[in-house]
């Protein structure tokens, strides 16, 4: 049996911001085992180039993103949302093992099933080099505070 993961579909305005928080805060914890455990164990998802089936290979794809992208920060952002479907903008900023910045930005399509877990992830994601003194996202690592921006509040 597997877990309930709350909030639950149908979404509300309410719940669906809530999930999208519970989502931003969970991958800048940049703790592939514990994010893992928001999807299905049958998870579908593509991201960029790269396919991954089942909780296991989203997990691994996690964990190898993480080791790669350094000083991770994100927020994410309600777009849209109807029934088990919730759709997010969001940009994250991490710098590589060169010590070069980059900002990554796009959507994402999120679908749920009925006990909160994810069963399919789509994301198209846009990534660019840029300076450091271009960087936007300065909060100490982990969860965005509280009173920080949100992408729209930043005019991004």
């Amino acid at each position: 049996m597997s877990a309930i993961r709350p909030p639950l579909p149908p979404f509300t305005h309410q719940t669906a911001v809530a999930k999208v928080q519970a989502a931003e805060d969970g991958w800048n914890s940049r703790d592939a085992a514990k994010v893992a455990l928001a999807y299905s164990e049958d998870t579908s998802w593509r991201n960029r180039a790269e396919f991954a089936q089942g909780r296991a290979a989203a997990q691994a794809l996690l964990a190898r993103k993480w080791d790669k992208e350094l000083d991770y920060r994100l927020i994410k952002e309600l777009w849209a949302f109807t029934g088990n479907r919730i759709s997010v903008r969001f940009r994250y900023e991490y710098r590589d093992d060169s010590n070069r910045w980059h900002v990554a930005y796009g959507n994402e399509q999120w679908e749920f099933e009925a006990d909160g877990l994810m069963r399919r992830r789509e994301a198209s994601i846009n990534e660019r080099p840029i300076d450091e003194s271009e960087r936007r996202f300065f909060w100490p690592l982990g969860p965005r505070p509280a009173d920080h921006p949100g992408l729209t509040e930043m005019g991004l």
